[in-house]
């Protein structure tokens, strides 16, 4: 009999995670059935969508309360159709406060659940721990220090690694991403990085463009790129750099047609075709200024030293203070590289401290510091092995089992 699976992923990096795992399951089913709600990697994966991926996506809890006769309307449909479809397994990929409520319906239904990607109830909300034991019949997690968390509580888990460790090189290529970006090899590069929504641009744009005027002044030489994720957030970046001008300062929404014509094949092969491009300017970097998120733990694998910061309004802090039942994270770090090794190795400037002299010391440290850089090297390369597992694999394992009450 074919294997069947309702799949739920809300957001960009979600799309990819659960495109992954579909191919992981047909390597074992080829037949596999695949249902939901998702994006075009997994429609490319063989997947069909009852709604777009888009129908999740929501910025902020203004925007969320503003959606939420939308998103109400969504969650009923895809349990409605889920329940009458019966899959094999129900997969939620990321998106908890849409997913774990619907799995906790599926599974009082009879219907096995996996969540893929736990939420980090080791920083915030420990309480929802409560709900995951009722919604989850097993939880797949994507790091090593999560296995003992979830088992502790009672929840079946398996540690599948982070995808991002397969995808990006062992060994980055700086050389081929500044020709690749028409970078000049011999002089410094910097990689600005001020987050991908509106509010993280409002907020740390500004202070990081004017650390980057100061580092300019000490480095005439120095090149600046800031990757941005679409025409509104590069329209929202450049109405800033106009207030806070960066001699030299490039936006890069896409590669360069001349860096693209002039880049050299890469030493160890690897198509980079369908790379997001702050992903090349991570690479032909020397340092990194970046906002915390994801984007920290991807400048760790391409073994860059970094700069992480952050700003919240008052406002916003009070909010989740209010949603999680906590003041402050239950952990002393932000920044996904520093909670992975449990220390502070790269440094983290958050809210009043992250002020545009104390970004420009602490990067112009990251840039200019050669004994830094090699240790930076090497404690992220252990990182990378550490973090690179078969996840498509092991997840599909996983979820197999699931289904069979193997859990």
């Amino acid at each position: 009999m074919t294997f069947s699976a309702a799949v739920v992923a809300g957001e960009p990096s979600g799309d990819l995670l659960a495109a992954r795992m579909l191919r992981g399951l047909r390597s074992r089913d080829p037949q596999v059935k695949a249902m939901g709600i998702g994006g075009p990697a997994m429609a490319r994966a063989g997947f069909e969508a009852w709604h777009p991926m888009d129908a999740l996506s929501v910025f902020g809890y203004v925007d969320a309360l503003r959606q939420a006769p939308r998103l109400i309307r969504t969650w009923r449909d895809t349990r409605r159709r889920t329940l009458d479809w019966r899959p094999d397994v129900f997969v939620g990929v990321d998106a908890p406060d849409f997913n774990l409520r619907l799995e906790e319906k599926l599974r009082a239904a009879g219907i096995p659940t996996v969540h893929f990607v736990g939420p980090s109830i080791w920083a915030w909300r420990f309480e929802r721990i409560h709900q995951i034991r009722r919604a989850v019949s097993h939880m797949l997690v994507l790091f090593p220090f999560e296995v003992d968390l979830y088992r502790e509580q009672g929840v079946p888990v398996t540690y599948v690694g982070h995808p991002l460790a397969e995808l990006i090189p062992a060994r980055p290529d700086r050389a081929a991403a500044r020709a690749r970006l028409g970078l000049e090899p011999g002089r410094r590069v910097l990689a600005l990085m001020p987050g991908s929504r509106e509010s993280e641009i409002r907020l740390l744009a500004p202070r990081f463009l004017q650390a980057a005027q100061i580092l300019s002044s000490q480095d005439p030489d120095l090149q600046i790129v800031v990757p941005v994720v679409n025409a509104h957030r590069r329209a929202q970046f450049e109405a800033v750099l106009a207030q806070y001008p960066v001699p030299g300062c490039r936006i890069l929404s896409v590669l360069p047609e001349a860096g693209q014509g002039a880049a050299p094949a890469r030493a160890d092969g690897l198509d980079t075709s369908e790379w997001p491009v702050a992903w090349h300017a991570m690479e032909a970097a020397d340092a990194v200024l970046v906002a915390s998120g994801t984007a920290t733990l991807e400048a760790a694998l391409f073994k860059r030293p970094l700069v992480i910061s952050y700003v919240i309004t008052p406002w916003m802090r009070r909010i989740m203070a209010w949603k999680s039942g906590q003041d402050a994270p239950s952990l002393p770090w932000i920044g996904l590289p520093n909670i992975l090794e449990r220390e502070f190795v790269v440094p983290e400037l958050l809210q009043d401290a992250a002020t545009p002299q104390a970004l420009a010391e602490h990067t112009w440290a990251a840039l200019t510091d050669a004994g830094l850089a090699v240790r930076i090297e090497r404690r992220f390369a252990a990182l990378h092995e550490s973090l690179s597992r078969d996840t498509p694999g092991l997840a599909a394992q996983a979820i197999l089992d699931a289904s069979r009450g193997n859990a």
